[in-house]
């Protein structure tokens, strides 16, 4: 499994309403961070400030200029739902994710195993 190459599909795949936020991240956000709370309605995450509806893309991600790579702007303060992706192997063959090489699909097992290696940064602050 290759490390994360920011090919940005799970960002593009999971904007328009595949994200949650936790009611301490949404109020982390009210206090600290009003940049991104503004993108809050009713709960729900990356929604028009204007006129409440879901925005297609994360307001968040940006494209690298000439290459094909994405950052994010709140890379620190975003969603554990993007602190913990990706979760499995299932959702990366599902997302065509670019980490998976060819020995990942055949010994997913193996593959999930270096995946939680990968991801025990990212996981650390779950349930601590």
């Amino acid at each position: 499994m290759k490390e994360c190459n920011q090919c940005g599909k799970c960002c593009i795949n999971y904007s328009c309403g595949g994200l949650t936020a936790s009611t301490s991240e949404i109020e982390y956000w009210e206090i600290h961070r009003p940049d991104i709370y503004k993108y809050v309605s009713n709960g729900n995450i990356w929604m028009n400030p204007d006129t409440g509806k879901q925005i297609e893309l994360c307001p968040w991600l940006r494209k690298t200029p000439n290459e094909n790579t994405y950052t994010c702007d709140i890379y620190l303060n975003r969603p554990d739902d993007c602190k913990f992706y990706p979760v499995n192997i299932e959702d990366m063959i599902k997302d065509e994710c670019e980490m998976l090489e060819p020995p990942d699909l055949c010994n997913p097992n193996q593959a999930e195993k270096i995946l939680n290696q990968l991801m025990a940064d990212s996981r650390r602050s779950f349930g601590e």
